[in-house]
């Protein structure tokens, strides 16, 4: 198990961001960019969904895949270059906190 978990630490989170962008706004939930992942899950996505359909008229469909595309695109290049705040949320990673930094006898912060 020690191996599986050393192998995990060493795993390049900014190409798993970009795998998970294939649903836009993962790669952001995953690097812990909360307010965009899900700004990008539901409003970006629908609002992608939207011009397309509007453009598809203009464009005899060409949109269809064009916009979606450069969407995709956008959201995995944004994913991939986005600062990874992994760890900086103590509250997150109960397990890793150190109950021993507080005095014996202390229950509150």
């Amino acid at each position: 198990m020690k191996e599986i978990l050393d192998a995990w630490k060493k795993v390049d989170r900014d190409t798993i961001a970009v795998g998970l962008s294939l649903v836009p706004g993962l790669g952001h939930l995953y690097k812990h960019h909360y307010l965009a992942g899900f700004g990008i899950l539901t409003l970006g996505n629908v609002l992608v969904v939207f011009v397309a359909g509007l453009l598809a008229f203009a464009t005899l469909g060409l949109s269809l895949l064009v916009v979606p595309a450069l969407w995709f695109g956008c959201i995995a290049c944004s994913a991939y270059m986005a600062s990874d705040e992994h760890g900086h949320h103590p509250w997150l990673h109960v397990w890793s906190y150190r109950w021993q930094t507080r005095p014996a006898g202390s229950w509150r912060a």
